[in-house]
């Protein structure tokens, strides 16, 4: 049985859940590795982005009244309710809402599903004017770092918005599902989850820069060149003190920089996400060529700050999604410097990506490989680094001449899954550092193998009614 078709079977068999005289419309959003990119997202950087084989299903079926009603199997697992029902009259402003899905802890979940509701009510308001059945089928662990909340968002985005009719799709499909999880979930995360389950595709990767949300021609890696993933086993989530303290430290010395050079910053509230910019740099940091950042601002960063003092300063705070707090410590320096330094490497890698040919695949591969233990080494110095995913590294460092290139940390870092980077036809290097992570932490770990179509390459399919 095809991943389709055992979805497909699912869905019709979700206990009664959908009615017979109504048709049901089905998307499906995979997850994504994180090749290279991490946190640049948020700074306007190049990401490089590949979709996983695991996907979230999405069905919805319209309804004749404006009760909107959820079924989440996977939930239970979790220890929250799978059911949840709201009323779509009752979705009124933003905080109401983020009121409704935090009332009940066992329903935090429905954050990432009520808030796609509420953005196609708000930007279609015509369309959307009755309830919904809505139920979702997950494939993707949680808290891998393998954006299974991203896939949840966009497949629900887009099976919505179909059964409205309305037609969403690319970077306004991904941006859509990102405000939901910026403003309703309240997870400071960039685009790049959403844009790589939109746009990604089965046997490639995709670059985008993050400016807001530009995508560039996708890459198919060179032949026998693997990408594999490996949880390992320290869950991750983009809402923890780490990755925030991160991406706050980030805009810290954003701000410091443009005082340095009397540059104003001002809200800018022209795009579909709220930000910040500047005459120079037009807000996003990663504009700031290394050579200039090493020259001119590293030295003068403050290594590290105490949130009292950043507040003490009483200055604006550059960033609409994360909160100077007193107690935190932010390395500043640390962060931006890796703000500015990632673009370089991932562009570096891209363009390898892109040129490597039969005469240079080794001598690509490798630098590719070094591209991305610098990039996780880069996570530890910003606070995000992590004692599991290091081993892993480690144990990928020690496969180097054996058909591995490189590995790092993924995601907002903090523990999650490790990318690495090898040859197909020395696996058997691969499955030794599984072996070894195996038996040094005692469980086997998830091994995330292959790739899947986007959503927007899905499409949606529609389950007709019976007559």
């Amino acid at each position: 049985m095809t991943g389709f078709e055992s979805a497909i079977e699912s869905i019709r068999g979700a206990d009664g859940f959908f009615s017979l005289d109504r048709p049901v419309y089905v998307s499906r959003a995979p997850g994504r590795l994180d090749l290279m990119g991490g946190n640049v997202d948020y700074t306007g950087g190049l990401v490089f982005q590949a979709t996983i084989a695991e996907a979230t299903w999405a069905a919805v079926q319209p309804r004749g009244d404006t009760r909107l009603e959820f079924l989440n199997p996977q939930m239970s697992a979790e220890g929250w309710n799978p059911r949840a029902s709201f009323a779509i009259d009752e979705m009124t402003t933003e905080g109401s809402l983020r009121e409704q899905v935090n009332r009940v802890p066992g329903l935090r979940w429905t954050a990432y599903v009520l808030g796609a509701f509420y953005w196609l009510r708000l930007h279609f308001p015509q369309n959307v004017i009755l309830g919904a059945n809505l139920y979702i089928r997950s494939e993707i662990p949680l808290n891998r770092g393998v954006s299974s909340s991203a896939a949840v968002e966009v497949a629900v985005m887009k099976a919505a918005a179909e059964s409205y009719g309305i037609h969403l799709h690319g970077s306004e499909l991904a941006e859509a599902c990102q405000w939901v999880e910026n403003v309703i979930a309240e997870s400071a995360c960039g685009v790049m989850d959403q844009a790589a389950s939109v746009m990604g595709d089965e046997g490639y990767v995709l670059p985008l820069l993050c400016q807001p949300c530009q995508p560039q021609p996708l890459v198919k890696l060179p032949e026998g060149l693997c990408c594999w993933g490996i949880d390992s086993g320290v869950r991750h989530a983009v809402t923890g003190v780490e990755y925030e303290a991160a991406r706050a430290a980030t805009f810290i010395g954003y701000r410091l920089i443009c005082e340095m050079e009397d540059l104003s910053i001002e809200g800018d509230r022209s795009g579909r996400i709220r930000r910040f910019v500047d005459p120079r740099w037009k807000g996003y940091l990663s504009n700031l060529e290394p050579s200039e950042f090493r020259e001119r601002y590293e030295s003068i960063l403050p290594g590290s700050i105490s949130g009292k003092e950043i507040i003490a300063n009483g200055a604006t705070h550059p960033d609409p999604f994360t909160t100077i707090r007193a107690h935190v410590n932010y390395r500043v320096r640390a962060c931006t410097r890796y703000a500015v330094e990632e673009n370089y490497r991932i562009r570096t890698f891209t363009a390898l990506a892109r040129s490597a040919d039969s005469d240079t695949l080794t001598d690509s591969f490798q630098l590719m490989g070094e591209l991305m233990f610098q990039s996780h080494w880069s996570y530890t110095e910003c606070g995000l680094g992590c004692e599991a995913t290091d081993i892993l590294v480690n144990l990928v460092r020690n496969e180097l001449g054996n058909g591995l290139f490189g590995a790092k940390i993924t995601g907002g870092g903090g523990g999650g899954t490790v990318a690495v980077l090898g040859t197909r036809e020395k696996r058997f290097s691969f499955e030794r550092v599984v072996e070894q992570y195996a038996k040094s932490c005692g469980f086997t770990p998830y091994v995330f193998e292959g790739s899947s179509m986007g959503a927007d390459r899905f499409g949606v399919h529609i389950l007709e009614a019976e007559r």
